[in-house]
């Protein structure tokens, strides 16, 4: 998408509405810089069975990964960005706010906003990553004018989402499915997660999300589908 104001990062939510019955789901692979240590005592910030059940049931999807993450899988993350059916998009290096107050995250300064979110690019590139976009979500959706001005020289879109799964931290994918299914609408882009750890019941729930939506008379798309007809 072309700049905003002084040159600073375009943000995108969702689609046209009349541009028909499309819908992107998207997956943020969320790990922090300091959550090595967990995953080295078995903890999965991973989720290689949603995945694989995107595949399955044929759903394009865009994965907005930490470069931690990346370097955490990268055997994974390489799996993904080698699939024509999935984008890669920067979700920052180590999932810190760009603004405060954010979830209780820690903060990027703002000095290194630009840095940070070219860092996870350069991850993906190591990884072996291919289906690469110039997408950047930031950490809880937390922005604000100044770092979206500061932003701007990384040629970056800031993609946010116009519904909300709830799956983080669910333990049911029952009300996440539901929740998903009566608020999409035409060029909505929903947003999920990709970390068993903080969101074990996402797979459960694209499971019935698809077949649902498909019945409705949606079609999946990536992001890059909605922005390119936006």
């Amino acid at each position: 998408m072309p700049p905003g104001p002084d040159g600073a990062v375009p943000v995108f939510s969702h689609g046209r509405r009349d541009g028909g019955k499309r819908v992107a789901l998207t997956f943020d692979a969320d790990m922090t810089s300091d959550q090595g240590p967990r995953a080295a005592r078995g903890e999965h910030f991973d989720n290689p069975a949603l995945i694989e059940t995107l595949r399955r049931l044929k759903v394009p999807a865009t994965v907005f990964m930490t470069g931690r993450w990346a370097e955490q899988y990268p055997g994974q993350a390489k799996s993904i960005g080698g699939d024509p059916l999935f984008e890669v998009a920067s979700h920052s290096y180590s999932h810190h706010a760009f603004t405060t107050p954010c979830y209780g995250l820690p903060t990027v300064p703002r000095a290194e906003a630009r840095a940070d979110v070219e860092r996870a690019f350069t991850a993906f590139r190591r990884a072996g990553v291919e289906h690469i976009v110039p997408y950047f979500r930031f950490p809880g959706g937390c922005h604000d004018d100044g770092v979206l001005k500061e932003l701007g020289p990384a040629k970056v879109t800031a993609v946010q989402w116009d519904v909300v799964s709830g799956d983080a931290f669910a333990k049911d994918a029952g009300p996440v499915a539901s929740q998903v299914i009566s608020q999409v609408r035409p060029g909505s882009v929903v947003v999920m997660h990709c970390t068993r750890s903080a969101a074990p019941t996402t797979e459960e729930a694209v499971r019935r999300i698809v077949p649902e939506l498909r019945a409705k008379g949606y079609e999946f798309v990536r992001v890059s589908d909605l922005v390119a007809g936006h």
